[in-house]
């Protein structure tokens, strides 16, 4: 998966969170909470693996050195 992908899912998971705050707050539609930390519990695991994976590009290409 590219990092692009990457990105559109997470971007993807959150309009699908604002989109169904909106439906629950303007149309008075019951969607379960339940939904919406799954929805935000996925979009969280994708922005970590995106950060994990460009800390690991990080590290491949510099050296940190700390001091003392």
């Amino acid at each position: 998966m590219t990092n692009y992908l990457k990105y559109e899912v997470l971007v993807l998971f959150g309009v699908l969170l604002i989109v169904g705050t909106l439906l629950k707050l303007i149309f008075s539609i019951n969607i379960d909470s339940d939904w919406f930390w799954l929805l935000a519990g996925v979009a969280i695991t994708i922005e970590g693996a995106i950060n994990f994976s460009k800390q690991k590009q990080f590290d491949k290409k510099y050296k940190v050195v700390l001091r003392e």
